[in-house]
C-alpha cells in the first residue's frame, strides 16, 4: 500500500510532451490573433472592405483559432507513454 502512495506522489499531472503540445497550441493561436488584428486605415474616415473582410482575416485565422484550442484540448488530454 506505501508502494501505490509513493508512486502517485511521485508522479506528476503533465509531462514535458504535454506541455510542448500546449505551448505548439499557444503558437498557433498567437499566430490566429496576429493574422485577424491589423488592417489600419492611413485615413480613419475611410473604410475599405477589402482589408476588413479579407480571406485571411475571416476565413484563415479563425480556422488557426480554432486548430490552437483542439491542439490545446489534445495536450491537456494526453497520457503519458507507460514507462
Amino acid at each position: 500500500m506505501s508502494e501505490r502512495k509513493q508512486q502517485n506522489v511521485d508522479s506528476t499531472l503533465f509531462t514535458k510532451e504535454n506541455y510542448t503540445w500546449m505551448l505548439i497550441g499557444g503558437v498557433v493561436i498567437a499566430l490566429a490573433m496576429l493574422l485577424m488584428s491589423g488592417g489600419k486605415s492611413t485615413d480613419p474616415k475611410v473604410f475599405d472592405t477589402k482589408e476588413v473582410y479579407s480571406a485571411t482575416r475571416i476565413t484563415l485565422a479563425p480556422i488557426l483559432f480554432i486548430l490552437g484550442l483542439m491542439i490545446e484540448v489534445y495536450a491537456i488530454f494526453k497520457k503519458p507513454k507507460a514507462a
